[in-house]
């Protein structure tokens, strides 16, 4: 079996298969040194200051002289700025090709939204009021009391989201309206029967003014109290336990029906990448988003620190310049906010990705971009805002998947797909979340955290239209009810972080 990969002709480095020692031939070269796998070796000589090639892109320039056969790394890799992209805006538009309308069992509530989960959901709106939140939450938990839900069979579970944030900001600052932004967007989602939003009292952000800014009281599903207000912290549990236990018969009391695939709103992650992501479980996701995208559903790409240095690939598919500009504006608000902060953008690779054989940021761009397939980008959205365009989009969101996740469900995601190569543990309650392995070590080693393997594309018992269909079935599975692997573990309330952003004051 041949133990290397070369992505492109024009490469300048292949990847290995497996661990490769000195002197193994690949091509007709020979291995220098221990080359780790999913790691990069150079096919070419290259000189110092010289770009090198991946996927047919630039990924960095030669720190040092590069000689055949050498391991390709941070040690003679950096990222380089003095290169251009071609961003061609609007010049790789494509059909959407027809196809065969498509169902799935969901679950349509009273205001005509469509639902993959039924959630009851306890929000906290202050780190203060958590505790509140999660005691809660607790008295219903299926782990902990196993009988206290038995006559709700419909019910997917109580669950508290809670926050480290709330206070201490400026209450006309981006920073509250990117948390209340975020609030809002959860307490209408459609796989929330209910919410009861707890606060303190006294905090910056202040529940009357959630609800007045964002119309919540008046669907009728919302409730909200202070603990100030009812006389303590177990007064307070005491409320909400007594509210939830009125509201679950009317919770329990829905059924599933077929509905079109354009009710199906995926987020897409990638986290804990690896030299395999942009090989096997990215562009096999990408596959995916292009049949569900043909079907009349939407996948929202994010992570915009994720795709630095690959945002030319997705101004080519801007439906119009528009689009594109939105896009190119939130790159050079990330370089801003960066330099500001005295980082940059190549800080992103985490010790894991380059573990895995990640050097820079735009080699790990250029595979994590693979995640929207080939569909035309039809609009762009900052953080937590509703997504009412259906097809491909982009969301701006911090790298940081938990952050990133929940700007995405804010913005109406009721499923999240997540690939994974060095075995990235996560969940989003209230979005079923979908873990897709990148190698088959992987899969071997933690499969039962694992939806999917998709290092069989690597192995070379399946292609990526294969693993794609494969991808594309399990997401209408999960989205008809199914539970995936992270939702039977439990994940999912911990994973709600709001993206905070601005003086703590």
């Amino acid at each position: 079996m041949q133990n290397y990969l070369q992505l492109h002709e024009n490469d300048d480095v292949v990847i290995a298969k497996t661990q490769l020692l000195s002197g193994q031939p690949i091509q007709n070269v020979m291995v220098k040194g221990l080359i780790p796998s999913g790691h990069k070796i150079a096919i070419k000589n290259i000189a110092m200051g010289k770009p090198v090639h991946r996927y047919n892109q630039i990924i960095g320039f030669a720190s040092k002289d590069i000689w055949v056969g050498e391991h390709v790394h941070s040690h003679n890799l950096a990222i380089g700025t003095d290169f251009t992209r071609d961003y061609a805006i609007s010049s790789q538009l494509t059909e959407t090709p027809p196809v065969e309308p498509r169902q799935f069992w969901g679950i349509r509530r009273p205001n005509g939204q469509v639902a993959t989960r039924n959630y009851l959901g306890i929000i906290s709106s202050v780190n203060c009021s958590a505790t509140v939140a999660k005691g809660i939450a607790d008295h219903f938990s299926r782990h902990l009391h196993p009988e206290v839900l038995k006559d709700y069979p419909h019910i997917d579970g109580v669950v508290a989201l809670t926050h480290g944030t709330g206070c201490g900001m400026d209450t006309q600052g981006q920073g509250m309206r990117l948390l209340q932004r975020t609030l809002a967007g959860y307490a209408l989602h459609a796989n929330f029967s209910h919410l009861i939003m707890v606060g303190l009292g006294c905090e910056a952000n202040q529940l009357h003014t959630l609800m007045e800014q964002y119309p919540l009281a008046s669907t009728g599903r919302i409730h909200y109290y202070n603990i100030q207000e009812v006389g303590g912290t177990l007064n307070a549990i005491e409320k909400g336990i007594k509210m939830v236990q009125n509201l679950l018969p009317e919770a329990n009391a829905i059924h599933r029906e077929l509905l079109d695939l354009s009710h199906i709103v995926v987020g897409l992650q990638c986290g804990g990448s690896d030299g395999y992501s942009g090989i096997s479980a990215n562009p096999a996701l990408g596959r995916a988003v292009d049949f569900l995208v043909a079907h009349g559903g939407t996948a929202i790409l994010s992570e915009t620190p994720e795709i630095y240095g690959a945002e030319h690939l997705l101004t080519r598919r801007a439906i119009n310049a528009s689009v594109a500009h939105k896009l190119l504006e939130r790159i050079q608000w990330w370089e801003e906010y960066t330099r500001k902060l005295d980082a940059c953008m190549d800080n992103n690779p985490s010790p894991g990705n380059k573990a895995g054989g990640l050097t820079t940021i735009l080699e790990k761009s250029l595979g994590a971009v693979a995640k929207g397939g080939s569909s035309n980008l039809q609009a762009v959205y900052e953080y937590a805002e509703k997504v009412n365009a259906q097809g491909l989009v982009f969301m701006d969101t911090p790298g940081y998947d938990p952050v990133s996740a929940t700007g995405q469900v804010a913005g109406g995601a009721n499923i999240i797909c997540f690939t994974t190569g060095r075995g990235s543990a996560y969940g989003c309650a209230p979005a079923p979340s979908i873990k897709l392995a990148t190698n088959s070590a992987l899969w071997r080693r933690q499969e039962p955290d694992m939806d999917i393997n998709c290092g069989e594309i690597i192995d070379g018992t399946a292609d990526i239209h294969t693993m794609g269909q494969k991808i594309f079935e399990f997401i209408i599975e999960v989205a008809s009810g199914k539970k995936s692997k992270s939702e039977l573990h439990g994940y999912g309330q911990n994973e709600f972080v709001p993206w905070q952003i601005g003086a703590v004051m």
